[in-house]
């Protein structure tokens, strides 16, 4: 008996994600991936599981993914001490080329491998291909900077031929043709504008938007932007939630539908905030 209540359990969640699955197939769904979600090896392939099987049913996906830890040990077994500046980080020429192999050449393969032995067709697409970028001077922390232009052509192309982008955060200086060192939220953000994509969701190591950041009972599970202004005059949007909350906006602005805030620390967090009535992060509408 219990064997097939758990069996109708199973279907039940099955056919209400069913007119979900339907409605969502065929559209871009970018997925950025960051925070500790990427160190902790069970939740990282959780987070797999899922991104395999949203492809599997038809959604065209793109991933958009971090690595501050990973470039952070990697600069510490070089010698150096990984340096910050109101919680960013401070690249020089030569952190700058570590963050570019940690990214290109570790992390980001290790994505498309797990994606792979899945049965995904994930390719990587560095982002110094795609975001033409300019220097941040205010503050200065060096080889940091900000999106001026994304050329979507590439990842256009693979979605048209069923591949997976796997894009790394590094932009190409328009004016001097350095490479820059650009915050995962805001590229993933301007790559989901660029191409209008349907969802974005930022999959990393928060509930979402918390009313008070020590409890995460206040979680709001629906922000709309009129709301936004006021939250962050009464400080509920500050430090690191408030460039990801502007990224959001901007995208939402520029024609991307709804934005979605998902941790990464549950179990198939992103399938149960895309596919199910309920969610489990903060859902960012109009």
């Amino acid at each position: 008996m219990q064997r097939f209540e758990t069996a109708t359990a199973k279907a039940s969640v099955l056919t209400e994600a069913l007119p979900y699955i339907q409605d969502f197939k065929g559209s871009t769904v970018l997925v950025k991936v960051g925070g500790s979600v990427m160190e902790i090896e069970e939740n990282l392939e959780s987070l797999m599981d899922d991104l395999a099987f949203m492809n599997a049913v038809g959604i065209k996906l793109v991933i958009v993914h971090g690595g501050g830890k990973a470039i952070s040990r990697a600069i510490k077994e070089s010698g150096h001490e990984p340096e910050f500046k109101d919680g960013q980080r401070v690249t020089d020429a030569f952190t700058m080329e570590i963050v570019r192999k940690t990214l290109n050449n570790v992390v980001n393969p290790d994505i498309v491998r797990r994606l792979h032995s899945r049965g995904a067709n994930a390719q990587p697409l560095h982002g110094n291909w795609l975001f033409g970028a300019r220097k941040i001077t205010e503050p200065d922390r060096g080889y940091v900077g900000f999106i001026e232009h994304v050329d979507t052509r590439a990842v256009s192309e693979m979605l048209g031929a069923g591949i997976i982008p796997v894009v790394t955060p590094i932009g190409t200086g328009i004016d001097d043709r350095h490479l820059y060192n650009i915050n995962a939220d805001i590229a993933a953000a301007a790559l989901a504008k660029a191409l209008k994509a349907r969802k974005f969701a930022l999959v990393s190591d928060v509930p979402g938007l918390l009313k008070n950041p020590d409890d995460p009972a206040t979680l709001l599970s629906t922000l709309h932007l009129d709301s936004v202004a006021k939250l962050k005059a009464d400080g509920t949007i500050s430090g690191g939630m408030l460039p990801k909350i502007e990224s959001c906006e901007d995208a939402i602005r520029a024609g991307v539908r709804k934005v979605h805030l998902v941790d990464g620390r549950m179990a198939h967090s992103l399938l149960l905030e895309i596919f199910t009535r309920e969610g489990v992060g903060t859902e960012i509408t109009q």
